[in-house]
């Protein structure tokens, strides 16, 4: 009976353990997402750089790297690292500039769905009447509605 419950809890632990790595992702559900913009891989890199930078002075200080080795790799480190940010101003820039051609793009847009408004100014007296009239309200002369130019 014992030897039952334990192969019973054995087996019930292992498809535990073992159904995730059994089950298929459906569409990519349950993986994170990553972020694979050029931004943010320019910045993941930057700070690989970073990070190769404080490894490469500590193993210097604690006298594990020759001094001509240090030099040259701190110098290869701090190239690479100029680079990527050059990089990143350039995206930067690239990216305002995008964002404002959208912007204008998007406002035109807008422009071309919206139809003009007719305008109800009447030719007599000049009056702005609400719209839509058939008849001036200031004076009762008859109004058509001429539309305005965009």
């Amino acid at each position: 009976m014992e030897l039952g419950i334990t192969f019973l809890i054995a087996g019930s632990l292992a498809l535990f353990v073992m159904l995730p790595l059994l089950s298929r992702d459906q569409e990519g559900q349950g993986v994170l997402p990553v972020d694979v913009t050029p931004t943010a891989d320019l910045k993941r890199r930057r700070l690989v750089v970073y990070e190769n930078l404080q490894d490469l002075e500590f193993e210097y200080k604690a006298g594990k790297i020759a001094p001509e080795d240090y030099e040259a790799l701190r110098n290869n480190y701090r190239a690479e690292a100029a680079g990527l940010m050059a990089a990143s101003l350039e995206v930067e820039r690239a990216d305002a500039g995008e964002a404002l051609i959208e912007r204008e793009v998007a406002a035109r847009r807008a422009e071309r769905r919206q139809p003009p408004a007719p305008d109800y100014r009447c030719p007599k007296c000049g009056f702005e009447n609400p719209l839509p009239v058939k008849f001036c309200g200031e004076c009762g002369a008859a109004l058509r509605p001429a539309k305005k130019k965009g």
